[in-house]
């Protein structure tokens, strides 16, 4: 590499996916305690409110969309750098693509009234995890298959991966199980909770791994003829 070229790093792109979101559900949800949309509980524990409601109303709604519309662009981002990184995975590609659109329809349309829009919410949910954590899966494989992350890197991704699954075999059961609606209701918002924090999570080991690896990006100094 040339003396003047410059190498950035990668590995933030994915730690800020975890931050921005962290910070957008957690902060959204206290303005909204505050200002009385919602009621105060430990919702990873008492499950009293999902984060949509958290994030629906006044201040919070606003933050929350500010962040996280950003997040969403990061995360396509993160899935073609992924796929520049392990030189082909275009079905990951376009799973982690289509998790990023949906991601940014939920929190565009988030707090909005009508049917049309509470089904694009639910969309932007469903899509968001069930593409995301394909694409996950996706790229565990393909990075595994050709060493491209420290083995201690795969087996937490892997860790994280089969929690996620493991709680959303829990919400089906829960489902079928709980004849109660209300009981219903707060033991999807725990599960909700705990979702969403492993999905950053993984973005989290994903950085840790990139960062590792000296992954970067160059960016050579062309002299003027």
């Amino acid at each position: 590499m040339n003396a003047d070229d410059a190498r950035i790093p990668l590995w933030p792109l994915p730690l800020l996916i975890a931050v921005l979101f962290l910070v957008a559900a957690h902060a959204a949800y206290l303005l909204s305690i505050q200002a009385g949309h919602v009621p105060a509980c430990m919702p990873y524990v008492d499950g009293c409110v999902s984060i949509s409601r958290a994030a629906r109303h006044g201040l919070g709604n606003h933050l929350f969309r500010l962040l996280v519309i950003p997040c969403a662009v990061l995360h396509a981002l993160v899935w073609w750098l992924g796929r520049c990184w392990l030189q082909g995975g275009r079905l990951m590609l376009a799973l982690g693509a289509m998790s990023a659109m949906a991601l940014a329809v939920y929190a565009t349309f988030l707090g909005t009234e009508g049917e049309a829009y509470r089904f694009l919410r639910r969309y932007g949910v469903v899509v968001y995890f069930g593409f995301g954590y394909l694409a996950q899966l996706a790229l565990m494989q393909r990075a595994a298959r050709r060493g491209a992350l420290p083995a201690g890197v795969i087996a937490a991704l892997s860790w994280i991966a089969v929690a996620m699954l493991g709680l959303g075999l829990a919400n089906v059961v829960a489902g079928l199980a709980v004849p109660d609606p209300a009981a219903k209701d707060r033991w999807e918002n725990v599960f909700e909770w705990w979702l969403g924090l492993l999905m950053v999570g993984w973005y989290a080991v994903l950085a840790l791994g990139w960062r590792r690896q000296g992954l970067a990006m160059e960016l050579k100094r062309h002299d003027p003829l």
